[in-house]
C-alpha cells in the first residue's frame, strides 16, 4: 500500500471530500491492480489511508482507470 501511494498513477480526484480531499491511487502488487483511496491533509503533512481493494472487473473498465457506466 505505501509502495501504491508513492508509486502509483492518480486515477481520481475527489477534491469536494470532507474533511480532506482525497484521491484514488493505482498500482500493482504483481500482476494484481490494487486501488488506494487516500485523504490528505495539507495542513498537517499527513497521508491517510482510507481503504484499499483490488479493482472489480465488473466495476472498472480494463486498464482499472475508469469505471463502467451503470
Amino acid at each position: 500500500v505505501t509502495r501504491i501511494v508513492e508509486e502509483g498513477r492518480t486515477v481520481l480526484r475527489y477534491d469536494d471530500d470532507k474533511p480532506y480531499p482525497s484521491r484514488l491511487v493505482l498500482g500493482y502488487h504483481g500482476e494484481r491492480p490494487i486501488h488506494v483511496l487516500i485523504a490528505e491533509n495539507a495542513e498537517a503533512s499527513e497521508t491517510i489511508v482510507v481503504t484499499a481493494y483490488e479493482p472489480s472487473p465488473d466495476l472498472w473498465l480494463p486498464g482499472w482507470t475508469q469505471k463502467k457506466r451503470p
